[in-house]
């Protein structure tokens, strides 16, 4: 009988040096029975060595289209926009679900192709919880761009590229440092805050040095009574962590900034839910996602008024690859094991039926 496989492809977006399979998960599938196939990449944080040593076979960086279309392909960020077919079952984060940019010609490639996708950001436990998740990551790295975003902005400049850190320490000592050694006076809100990413957003603020009084912590009780938030105008930084499922209304927008004219405290907004072509983005004020050579773009704020830049930045955890990537996989271990068994196991059944459910939709758009 074949022993169940996984074959790890690179990451085609700039900047990702994270890996949804580590050496250590790897090593732990390996000795449950499985194969394990890793692309050369040269841009992933763990060296192709590390995999090596434990046992996965190395194969030709971005060969996965030659694989057998029996072999699971596991990435992270979405493919490549082409529309060649795909006939391989796909295991990462497709951003097509929740009728994003271009979202009906991803799924069309699924369905010319006979392929499957199981999305990770929908793989769910028996409660509805997410069973892997960047959320903390995401919220302690996007609260860390901000607060660069801002220290450059005392200084009358633009915050400049973005590198991954080596670790969270790392990360720390260089965001007090560019506000002068603390952080202490600069005042910041976080939406979102009793989920994984707010509390990662939160963390960073507290380790570098905001005052708790200054940490301002809204989740749904506090957004309840609908926006705009005349809050968000009286903070420095404003980190948004939410998990958009529907329509709300703004949190901040073009004309709540104007009303606030040059009164406005708010230096810097950091979208780590980035939700950029969602038609129900609750943050209205870009339109574009920034990138870690190009962190921040400025909102239109009116003449006369003090300037706002914006964060929109769509895997900020990557500042943190190794941290995060091994928390996200470790997470992933569980459900990975029970793959070959996903015609039974409920987080793959539940996953390929909103599969499904979405290739239907986005097959009328396309009219296939």
């Amino acid at each position: 009988m074949a022993k169940p496989t996984f074959w790890l492809r690179c990451e085609k977006k700039e900047f990702e040096r994270r890996a949804a399979l580590t050496p250590t998960t790897a090593k732990k599938l390996i000795d449950s029975g499985f194969e394990i196939f890793v692309e050369r990449d040269e841009q992933r944080i763990f060296d192709d060595s590390e995999y090596e040593e434990v046992g996965c076979k190395l194969v030709e960086h971005n060969s996965w289209p030659n694989a057998p279309v029996s072999t699971p392909i596991l990435g992270l960020k979405e493919l490549e926009e082409k529309a060649d077919p795909l006939p391989h079952t796909h295991i990462q984060f497709a951003h097509c679900y929740k009728k994003q940019g271009g979202w009906s010609k991803v799924l069309s490639r699924f369905h010319r192709g006979g392929g499957t996708l199981y999305d990770l950001e929908f793989l769910n436990d028996a409660s509805g919880r997410r069973v892997a998740a960047f959320g903390f990551h995401a919220g302690f790295a996007g609260a860390a761009a901000g607060a660069l975003a801002l220290a450059a902005r005392r200084k009358g400049e633009k915050l400049g590229l973005l590198t991954p850190f080596e670790n969270e320490t790392a990360m720390v000592n260089q965001v007090r440092a560019n506000l002068g050694g603390s952080g202490k006076g600069v005042k910041a809100l976080v939406i979102g805050a009793l989920g994984r990413c707010g509390r990662g957003a939160v963390d960073l603020f507290r380790k570098i040095g905001l005052d708790e009084d200054d940490i301002l912590k809204w989740d749904m009780a506090e957004t309840a009574k609908g926006g705009p938030f005349e809050e968000i105008l009286n903070v420095d930084i404003f980190v948004n962590c939410i998990y958009l499922a529907s329509q709300i209304p703004p949190f901040v927008n073009h004309e709540s900034i104007a009303k606030a004219g040059a009164q406005r405290r708010l230096a810097v907004v950091v979208d780590v839910s980035c939700d950029t072509t969602n038609p129900f983005n609750p943050i209205p004020i870009y339109n574009v996602n920034t990138t870690f050579d190009k962190p921040t773009v400025p909102v239109e704020v009116g003449p006369g008024n003090p300037p706002l830049d914006m964060i929109s930045i769509d895997h900020l955890p990557t500042l943190l690859p190794r941290e995060a990537s091994e928390q996200f996989s470790a997470d992933l271990l569980p459900s990975l094991l029970e793959f070959p068994d996903r015609e039974k196991a409920r987080v793959w059944t539940d996953a390929e039926k909103l599969f499904k459910e979405k290739l239907a939709e986005a097959a009328a758009v396309e009219g296939l």
